[in-house]
């Protein structure tokens, strides 16, 4: 890919340098980004769901100052990703760890996020904690075209029977023109051991992998993102051996799938939430081929990051540097999330007339 030098702009237009040619072009930028909200539940005992488990729930007192904290909080992270470059939140952001709509409702409604006029996609799915998936969209550069929800059917190893956990999210849409899809997932956790629990993600991983199978039946060419709390590395097997993606943009094939995360842990020991004194990089972002050519006529993947700004980690103290968490102790800390939230850039040329 072409070396690029890129120079933030009012309304999110980039001028870049071509070095090799020293012609100067423009470019337009958008953040697909994705955030584990930690356990944003609302304060009503739902009769239906398992939602007394929560930690917001388990506590005695300030329930709904808590709950306003915790809204405006997510809200502030949401709106700064992104900002370094686009000089906006993402245009498309997909979260986890959230109760219901209503949480969103609220969430979208915070005056920081307000002027941004955030669409929602959720679907209740069946998980035993009553915690969903969701994508939050920008009216105004996403329109959404198709939305489904797909069921994963999976079985304790020890007991046969079904493990209840989230849903993926498949949407399809235009993001200022261009059609891209999005899968969002919240793959099962390693409750039991890594060992015990590995063919459950196997099993989200497969899952994963037939949507993304399915829309590249019908185009080839198809510009997919797989997001998501996978609670795997970008190196096990769910993401190496299912998904067979890649490190390295030059191995990608067409219908095949690059993880820019997966450099930033084995090169770089980054990663997105702490435990025992180890990172794993648990939230990625993934994409397949056609995202990856120089034909930047359409959106084209830029570069991936992991939003860890000094704010959201721990300032001191035996978790210092960790992320900095909103429920510790059975209380509220007005932290954060007990994950850094990842995105990435999509740049797309604008010619002279536009």
């Amino acid at each position: 890919m072409k070396s690029l030098k890129l120079l933030i702009i009012l309304l999110a237009l980039i001028s870049v340098s071509n070095l090799s040619a020293q012609e100067e072009k423009r470019y337009k930028i958008h953040t697909v980004a994705f955030y584990n909200l930690e356990n944003l539940f609302d304060t009503i005992n739902d009769p239906l769901k398992y939602d007394e488990a929560s930690p917001i729930m388990e506590m005695n007192a300030n329930r709904s100052e808590v709950y306003k904290k915790k809204i405006k909080n997510m809200a502030r992270v949401i709106a700064n990703i992104g900002s370094d470059y686009a000089n906006n939140s993402p245009a498309v952001i997909g979260v986890c760890e959230i109760e219901n709509r209503q949480v969103l409702v609220d969430l979208v409604n915070d005056p920081l996020l307000l002027g941004k006029d955030y669409g929602i996609i959720h679907f209740d799915g069946p998980d035993k904690r009553s915690i969903d998936v969701a994508l939050l969209y920008q009216k105004a550069l996403f329109k959404p075209i198709a939305e489904s929800s797909h069921e994963l059917m999976i079985y304790d190893n020890i007991t046969r029977k079904r493990v209840f956990t989230r849903d993926q999210l498949l949407v399809s849409g235009k993001l200022d023109g261009d059609l891209i899809h999005l899968l969002v997932n919240h793959w099962p956790s390693r409750s039991g051991g890594e060992a015990r629990s590995r063919s459950k993600r196997v099993g989200a991983a497969k899952l994963n992998k037939r949507l993304i199978d399915s829309l590249q039946s019908i185009d080839p060419y198809a510009k997919i993102f797989t997001m998501g709390d996978l609670n795997d590395d970008p190196t096990n097997e769910s993401v190496k051996d299912v998904l067979k993606a890649k490190k390295e943009k030059e191995d990608v094939e067409l219908k095949g799938i690059y993880n820019p995360f997966e450099k930033m842990f084995t090169e770089k020991g980054y990663g997105t939430t702490a435990y025992r004194d180890a990172w794993s990089l648990f939230d990625q972002i993934m994409m397949t081929q056609p995202l990856l050519e120089d034909d930047y006529s359409s959106f084209r993947f830029w570069k991936a990051g992991i939003y860890n700004k000094a704010y959201l980690s721990n300032k001191r103290g035996r978790y210092e540097g960790y992320p900095f968490r909103s429920f510790a102790d059975g209380g509220f800390t007005d932290g954060f999330s007990d994950h850094f939230p990842v995105y990435v850039y999509l740049i797309k040329e604008v010619k002279e007339d536009e």
